[in-house]
């Protein structure tokens, strides 16, 4: 494993998981947001999901303008943006203010989210993207896994404003590393021409794409499971299970640490089996749990350790499914990758900002309403990995160079 290739994983990881880690750090602080702002639960959900909403609109910009003007400069201007909305949110002093603050940082985020894997697509494709991707993937771990246990000191010790002050400090490193430790992947030759007009005929070309469609929506379907999961977990497993800040975040980290820990079994397995076949097992493997998971609760136990047993399971099959099906949408798309990648990263996000939104209809406070929404994302992913991927055959390709053409 070369030098260049940890290096770009450790940067390109950190910079992907400085917006997830104002998330992370962010839900033990939930309900003393709600206490501090006389706020009641919707608004301060609110606050995370027009985070959800500016990052994936914003990455429509982003992509495109970093196949015209380079990798690197996108990141700067996101980074800044980001860092100007973390000041904002810690000092709120009302919950539209720490709304605003929070489509702000949002915006800037969207960068760090789009750009990285446009990168991962200018350096490898197949089963080297792949690896890559998870290896970016093990250092973006660090957010879930560590982020909710950290936020949780730093609400002991600070209070929630704290949290908005230390993603501040991650942004400012983040501004370092892509002037110090980040190449330009995209030189002037190989950048595009012809501004809105160019990148509104890259997305005509990818939204008539059914592949990167199916492929890129199977992904945001896993992503909504999770994220129906990150709305309702801290209210359910503090309010209703009676756990602290610090063990909901220990609780949080256990699935984080499953999901991240087989992502790093994605270039190994897709060298062997094919990332088609990975993908497609993945999946159904993924669907058979969560089903599982809803039948155990509605007839024999709604107890925490079950269902966290299910979730841990079920976790490590999105950590197979989430890598791959990026890999697979961008691979037929390297001229435009940053347009493809921001349309991927987009569809994903209002996927499941949508998933997450309809899941609050729900919601009544109990575990079993939140078990059911997942696992209809889990369905609904299933069903279009048969539509894309399974009726079509499940060959391995005749070598890693091969493996998703």
């Amino acid at each position: 494993m070369s030098v260049h290739l940890i290096r770009t994983a450790l940067v390109l990881g950190f910079i992907s998981a400085i917006g997830p880690f104002a998330i992370d750090m962010y839900l033990p602080a939930l309900p003393a947001i709600a206490k501090d702002l006389h706020a009641n639960e919707a608004a301060v959900q609110m606050s995370l999901m027009v985070f959800f909403l500016a990052t994936a609109l914003m990455q429509m910009f982003c992509g495109p303008f970093s196949d015209i003007y380079g990798r690197k400069l996108p990141l700067y201007l996101g980074l800044v943006l980001f860092a100007a909305g973390s000041v904002g949110s810690a000092l709120a002093t009302n919950i539209e203010m720490l709304i605003f603050f929070r489509f702000v940082q949002g915006i800037g985020a969207s960068a760090g989210m789009v750009v990285p894997r446009a990168i991962v697509r200018d350096l490898y494709t197949g089963a080297d993207a792949a690896r890559l991707m998870s290896m970016l993937m093990l250092v973006f771990s660090i957010s879930p896994i560590l982020a909710p246990l950290t936020g949780s000191f730093i609400i002991d010790d600070f209070g929630w404003r704290g949290v908005f002050w230390a993603v501040l400090l991650a942004a400012i490193l983040g501004l370092a590393l892509v002037c110090f430790a980040q190449e330009e992947t995209r030189p002037v030759e190989k950048r595009i021409s012809g501004g809105v007009g160019r990148a509104l005929r890259g997305y005509a070309l990818l939204i008539r794409d059914s592949k990167f469609i199916g492929l890129t929506c199977i992904g945001g379907f896993c992503m909504a499971a999770f994220f129906v999961y990150l709305a309702n977990s801290s209210f359910i497993f503090m309010d209703k299970y009676g756990l602290s800040p610090r063990e909901y975040s220990l609780v949080f980290s256990v699935n984080a640490i499953s999901f991240f820990g087989a992502s790093q079994f994605n270039g190994m397995l897709a060298s062997r089996y094919g990332l088609n076949r990975l993908v497609a097992y993945a999946i159904t493997g993924y669907l058979v749990t969560m089903i599982t998971m809803v039948l155990a609760a509605l007839l024999l136990s709604q107890s925490l350790w079950v269902i966290m047993t299910f979730l841990f399971i079920g976790n490590a099959f999105l950590g197979l499914v989430l890598p791959g099906t990026s890999v697979l949408a961008l691979d037929d798309h390297g001229e435009i990758a940053g347009t493809a990648a921001a349309l991927l990263g987009t569809l994903q996000l209002l996927v499941a900002a949508a998933a997450m939104g309809l899941s609050s209809f729900i919601m009544n406070g109990t575990v079993l309403p939140m078990l059911v929404a997942i696992a209809l994302c889990g369905f609904s992913g299933w069903v279009l990995a048969y539509l894309t991927i399974m009726r079509h055959g499940l060959k391995k390709p005749a070598s890693p160079e091969t493996i998703i053409r």
